[in-house]
């Protein structure tokens, strides 16, 4: 049996601790699901219903020390602090009321619970209902919603009557490798090329409160696009899979014309590129020329040997000439991940100096 594109999906930003929210109808299984994927992982797992949370349950309660205030975390952050990782559940979030909403603005994004910081390791993954289906919902604020990757939960009639007759499976484990981060940098190329294309999307709040409370399109839910983009490929998620996490950040309709453009995309292989530079031609479209010298950057960056990193300036320097400002962009990673066995540095870096100089990177 396949698993479901949400639990894949949802697997991959647990991994990639990425803040994500789960919406489906009640009694649909999200809340176990949630549960179990914490369980599979090792992660202990700690849950909060935020109806039924004061603000100070997540700005902390002010206690006075001395001549000044602190702000005092509860029990269930100490101990997530304390296991050094976790995953901290916000069940029924369509449920908590404004100020409650406003008081989890930093624990979503910063996991700042009062004066503590939660360790980086730990999770932040939510449920909720449709407001129109929850006990006294609300809309998301747009704050909340946009620091959160919103997944859909739909419910396949064949798999309930398998698992009412045969018991639930245990979702499967996504394995991110060591250095997985590395292709991060690719992505963000793919997006920088994008929105160079589509400057629009990347500031687009939605007018209506009902839209602004899903996934919209900013700065920040791109730059999480590139990193579950970057998490989904390392983990080899399915295709399904990573089409709902790059709509569940960005939303649906920047989401989509993004995935049309990626393949509508026909670049060169990085790695043809680094073994014959000479071979390379810069594409004509402005997009394209991104996206490839962001490529072969990335490709360089995720295994610097001298030999790669000395190719990788020949072709920016193929094209410092039709494309400057692009290749400038390329410039400044590999000046990032200089090889520390390197001894002497190719000629196309003396096209780039001003650059380098400018951004404080530059080579001796």
């Amino acid at each position: 049996m396949t698993q479901n594109p949400a639990v894949e999906a949802l697997g991959v930003a647990v991994a990639a601790r990425v803040p994500v929210l789960l919406w489906g109808a009640p009694g649909t299984g999200k809340t176990s699901a949630i549960r179990a994927m914490a369980e599979a992982m090792g992660l202990p797992c700690e849950t909060v219903i935020a109806s039924i949370r004061e603000p100070s349950d997540f700005a902390g309660l002010p206690i006075v020390v001395g001549d000044g205030v602190r702000f005092a975390p509860p029990m269930w952050a100490r101990r997530l602090a304390d296991a050094g990782h976790g995953l901290l559940f916000l069940d029924e979030l369509s449920t908590a009321p404004p100020a409650v909403q406003a008081a989890l603005l930093r624990v979503v994004l910063e996991r700042a619970v009062g004066d503590l910081t939660l360790p980086d390791q730990v999770a932040v993954v939510a449920a909720a209902n449709p407001p129109e289906q929850a006990a006294d919902g609300w809309d998301l604020s747009a704050p909340l919603a946009n620091r959160l990757c919103h997944l859909a939960w739909q419910t396949d009639p064949r798999a309930v009557a398998d698992g009412l007759a045969g018991g639930w499976l245990a979702p499967e484990v996504p394995l991110l490798p060591d250095g997985w981060q590395a292709e991060e940098i690719l992505s963000r190329g793919l997006v920088a090329a994008f929105l160079h294309v589509r400057p629009a999307l990347a500031c687009a709040p939605p007018a209506d409160a009902a839209s602004a409370g899903r996934g919209w399109p900013s700065p920040r839910t791109w730059e999480m696009t590139a990193r579950l983009m970057a998490a989904g490929n390392a983990a080899g998620a399915s295709p399904d899979a990573r089409s709902a996490l790059i709509r569940g950040a960005v939303g649906e309709g920047a989401g989509v014309e993004f995935l049309s453009w990626l393949i509508e995309m026909d670049l060169p292989d990085p790695e043809a590129v680094l073994a014959d530079p000479a071979s390379f031609r810069l594409p004509a479209r402005g997009d394209r020329a991104y996206a490839a010298l962001a490529a072969v950057a990335a490709a360089v960056a995720a295994n610097p040997t001298p030999d790669r990193w000395t190719a990788g300036w020949q072709v920016l320097g193929s094209a410092a000439d039709s494309a400057p400002d692009v290749a400038a962009v390329a410039a400044r990673v590999l000046a990032k991940c200089r090889p520390s066995e390197l001894t002497t540095l190719p000629a196309e870096i003396k096209r780039f100096i001003p650059v380098l100089r400018d951004a404080g990177l530059l080579l001796s």
